[in-house]
C-alpha cells in the first residue's frame, strides 16, 4: 500500500507582525493570519493544487483554518476540524485554556469546514513536557489508518512535529524545520515511512529566516 500523508504549518501570523495586537485580542491566543500570511497560504495551495489529495484536516485555530481554506478552494474539498492538530497547549505560552472561534462561528464564516466530521484526538490544557508532540503523533496514525488515500494535516509548529514524529519516528525531530507554511511529505510503501520532504519552503516568495513556535 502506497499512501501520502502531508503536513503544513499555519502561514505567518498577525501577532508575529503587529505584537500590540494581542493586548487588546478578543482571542488573544487565536490570532489570524497577517496579510503576507495570506499570501503565503494562497503559494501553498498552489503548491499543491496538483497532488492527489482527498481529505484536509486543520486544528480548529484561525490561522490553519485560514490556511487550510486556501488549499480546499484550490482542491475544491471539505476542511475536516481535527483537535489532534491544535497548538501545543504549553501554559509557559498561554495563562489559561485558549478560547478560539466556535465550530459554528467557523462553519459560517469558511462553508466549505464539515461540520459533521468530529476530532479523533482531544487536546487538553495545559499540556506539559512534551505532550503535544505525542497527542499530534497518535492524531497521524489515526488518521493515516482511518483514511487510507493522500490527505493533508495543517498544524503548528510543535503538532507539525509531532505528527511527523508520529509517523517516521523520532528522528523527524532533528531532520525537519518547521519554518512558517512548511510543507513536510511523508510517503508509506508499507510497512514503512518515509521522510521525502523535510520542511520545504521553495513555494513561497518570503521565508522567515528565525523559526518562532509561539
Amino acid at each position: 500500500m502506497t499512501q501520502t500523508i502531508w503536513i503544513a504549518r499555519h502561514a505567518n501570523r498577525l501577532d508575529f507582525v503587529n505584537p500590540d495586537w494581542f493586548l487588546t485580542a478578543e482571542r488573544r491566543y487565536d490570532p489570524p493570519l497577517s496579510d503576507d500570511g495570506l499570501v503565503q497560504a494562497s503559494q501553498l495551495a498552489q503548491r499543491l493544487k496538483n497532488e492527489k489529495i482527498t481529505a484536509i484536516f486543520s486544528s480548529p485555530f484561525l490561522r490553519t483554518v485560514q490556511t487550510a481554506n486556501q488549499v480546499a478552494e484550490v482542491l475544491n474539498l471539505q476542511i475536516k476540524l481535527e483537535s489532534g492538530l491544535s497548538e501545543w497547549l504549553n501554559p509557559e505560552w498561554m495563562s489559561e485554556d485558549p478560547e478560539k472561534m466556535s465550530i459554528e462561528d467557523l462553519g459560517a464564516s469558511f462553508p466549505r469546514i464539515d461540520t459533521n466530521y468530529h476530532s479523533r484526538i482531544i487536546a487538553q490544557y495545559p499540556e506539559i513536557g512534551e505532550t503535544a508532540y505525542l497527542r499530534a503523533g497518535e492524531t497521524a496514525r489515526k488518521l493515516a489508518e482511518e483514511f487510507s488515500e493522500d490527505i493533508l494535516l495543517v498544524g503548528h509548529g510543535a503538532s507539525v512535529v509531532g505528527a511527523t514524529i508520529g509517523l517516521v519516528g523520532e528522528v523527524a525531530k532533528t531532520e525537519i524545520k518547521a519554518a512558517l507554511c512548511c510543507l513536510i511529505k511523508v510517503v508509506r510503501v508499507d510497512p514503512h515511512w518515509v521522510l521525502q520532504l523535510k520542511g520545504d519552503t521553495s513555494h513561497l516568495a518570503q521565508v522567515e529566516e528565525v523559526i518562532r513556535f509561539n
